[in-house]
């Protein structure tokens, strides 16, 4: 793999990059799906609640309480708010055991941060809810390695613009690394900067593109270990 120059910074997302998040996520949404099977068939249940997230990004961001929101009002919407309170407080149970899952690092996330801080400045740019993405960092024990952290509303070039500015380098120096295209990938390459796509055995749906990425500083990887044969 070619070897990539003039990187002062390098950022690291956390979300299915550094620990396990989205399988957590399609656990409890399966069970949200089972418990409104008694009005909608699961797969109506779910498309409905996919679509119910998206229109909330804008006033709840991302992160576990916004998906519990989601989950509350897709309820109400699917049972023309006949949902009883039992319920409610299900989901809500379910958000909270959500925010106390164990952290379950990915294979080889120490290693590479522990030599790649060495070298450069190493950044956590994440998006989600501040108190969750906070608390989960602590819990993982990498905080040490990060020179600055910076928990995004959204990951779009604005944000990515900002951060840049914020870090005193031009995009040229910034290496972005990520397990979604669309936002680890997308947004930096669109700024003259670098990123690497460390693919995760399962997305969440708005996450995904349908096509393939052509761009000299862009690199594919198989596994997060791969990064230290291109610095």
């Amino acid at each position: 793999m070619e070897k990539i120059e003039g990187i002062k910074v390098i950022a690291f997302d956390a979300d299915d990059t550094l620990w396990v998040n989205e399988p957590y996520f399609q656990e409890i949404e399966n069970k949200f799906c089972e418990m409104m099977e008694v009005y909608h068939p699961r797969h109506t249940v779910s498309r409905e609640l996919l679509g119910r997230e998206i229109r909330n990004l804008e006033d709840y961001g991302y992160g576990i309480k916004s998906f519990m929101l989601s989950m509350i009002e897709t309820a109400i919407d699917i049972s023309d708010s006949t949902i009883k309170v039992e319920v409610i407080e299900r989901i809500i149970q379910y958000g909270k055991e959500m925010l106390h899952k164990p952290i379950e690092l990915l294979d080889g996330v120490e290693n590479v941060l522990g030599q790649v801080s060495k070298q450069f400045r190493v950044v956590m740019a994440t998006k989600g809810d501040l108190l969750d993405q906070e608390r989960k960092l602590i819990k993982s024990g990498l905080e040490k390695y990060f020179h600055h952290i910076e928990i995004l509303s959204d990951k779009k070039e604005i944000n990515y613009q900002k951060l840049i500015r914020h870090l005193d380098i031009n995009p040229g120096q910034f290496l972005m690394i990520g397990n979604s295209l669309k936002s680890d990938v997308l947004p930096v390459l669109n700024l003259g900067g670098w990123a690497c796509h460390v693919p995760f055995h399962t997305t969440w749906e708005h996450e995904k593109i349908d096509y393939s990425i052509e761009n000299q500083k862009f690199r594919q990887f198989t596994s997060i270990s791969d990064l230290l044969e291109i610095i």
